[in-house]
């Protein structure tokens, strides 16, 4: 019969199969990597964003007045 024991159930699962305190623990180092390197990622979706065309935004105001008129199939 089956139990809902979280160390039978997810014993060897990786993160799932470890206890809370030590799954905060990683969560907690985590959080703190992206915070310290918020800036650095920051700078580089920028420069992503540009390099793929997205850094226009005045090029995307005259497209969002069309979607409202796609598959209005029940007014």
């Amino acid at each position: 019969m089956a139990t809902n024991n979280r160390s039978d159930n997810n014993a060897g699962r990786g993160f799932a199969g470890m206890d809370d305190d030590k799954q905060r623990k990683i969560a907690q180092k985590g959080g703190e990597a992206v915070s310290r390197d918020r800036e650095h990622m920051s700078e580089i979706g920028r420069k992503g964003g540009e390099s793929s065309g997205g850094g226009h935004r005045g090029s995307q105001g005259g497209n969002q007045g069309s979607s409202g008129n796609r598959g209005g199939g029940n007014r």
